[in-house]
């Protein structure tokens, strides 16, 4: 069965750094683009990073030159490094192995950012 667990959320200030995992169990890691997404209170869920299986990263706007995704293929375990955070930063993060049509999806893990 399926599974991705996410790691790593919490209370932070302003300018703190924070390193989210997600580790997965039963799928085959390796062959999956993965992402992490994040949902607000009141907003809809969006794309924050995703690394392909070859390592390709792409990032959503606000977060360039201050988050960092990484994989380690022999863990099966997605990494976001989360550096000058922000409070619009808040929300809930979810890790996502892009399986089609159907996603595999963790639970998600809550980061919140105090100013």
């Amino acid at each position: 069965q399926a599974r991705l667990v996410e790691r790593g959320g919490g209370l932070v200030q302003a300018g703190g750094s924070l390193r989210l995992s997600c580790t997965a169990s039963g799928i085959t890691f390796k062959i999956y683009t993965m992402g992490w997404f994040r949902q607000a209170p009141g907003k809809q869920r969006e794309l924050v990073a995703r690394i392909s299986s070859d390592g390709t990263t792409t990032y959503e706007d606000s977060v360039k030159g201050r988050f960092t995704i990484s994989r380690d293929n022999a863990w099966n375990t997605v990494f976001l490094q989360m550096n000058s955070l922000k409070p619009e930063d808040t929300a809930v993060y979810y890790c996502n192995a892009d399986r089609k049509p159907y996603p595999y999806w963790g639970q998600g893990t809550q980061v919140t950012v105090s100013s």
